[in-house]
């Protein structure tokens, strides 16, 4: 399965877990409710997993990925009534500094909100004609 129909997945799992919860709840919630309906699915979930960061081949951090499906795409989940740019420059550093390439800012607030980021810029075209 290719990132692109992985992370489609994903988001049509956000929409369930948004539409039967509502908005309202913690952060938390939300992602214990995704990892349920991801692993309903197959799919190899870590919650909260410890990710070292490098600089020049050592470890110089720790970051904890809310949910990591696969090993291949890391989500980080709010739920707050609007994200910002700060939100997506967060998820952006987190792919640079661990070398994962696909990440997915999820936000369980009044709506969804996805954000759909990556470790090296991909046009829209680009990435609309994949999922299409």
């Amino acid at each position: 399965m290719k990132d692109d129909d992985l992370t489609q997945k994903i988001i049509g799992c956000a929409y369930k877990v948004h539409n039967t919860l509502g908005p309202g709840f913690l952060e938390e919630v939300y992602e214990n409710s995704l990892r349920i309906e991801l692993e309903k699915l197959g799919f190899n979930i870590k919650q909260q997993e410890p990710i070292n960061v490098t600089y020049e081949g050592q470890v110089v951090g720790e970051y904890y990925a809310d949910l990591w499906v696969d090993g291949r795409v890391v989500i980080e989940l709010k739920a707050i009534q609007s994200l910002t740019q700060r939100h997506e420059v967060q998820l952006v550093n987190y792919l640079t500094a661990t070398g994962i390439d696909t990440g997915l800012l999820l936000n369980f607030g009044p709506s969804v909100q996805v954000k759909r980021k990556f470790r090296e810029y991909r046009p829209k075209g680009k990435l609309l004609n994949s999922i299409l």
